[in-house]
């Protein structure tokens, strides 16, 4: 499957979603994707924005931790 439509599928969003996301147009994705060719610029786009989400959410859970962390801490 192409990168463009797993990654769309996997998150649930649309071509013009992730595009606007990697800073592509959507035009863009579909022609990589109809075309079956996937530019090393698209592909490490799509990388280091799934990346990017994977780090918000480590980021996300150690605030939840220092948060759990200071509750207990007070009492």
């Amino acid at each position: 499957m192409h990168l463009v439509k797993q990654v769309s599928k996997e998150l649930g969003i649309t071509y013009k979603e992730l595009a606007e996301k990697i800073g592509y147009s959507e035009s863009n994705l579909r022609q990589s994707v109809s075309t079956n060719k996937l530019s090393l610029q698209l592909k490490k786009a799509i990388e280091l924005y799934l990346e990017t989400i994977s780090l918000k959410k480590k980021v996300d859970e150690a605030d939840d931790f220092k948060s759990i962390l200071r509750t207990f801490i007070e009492k």
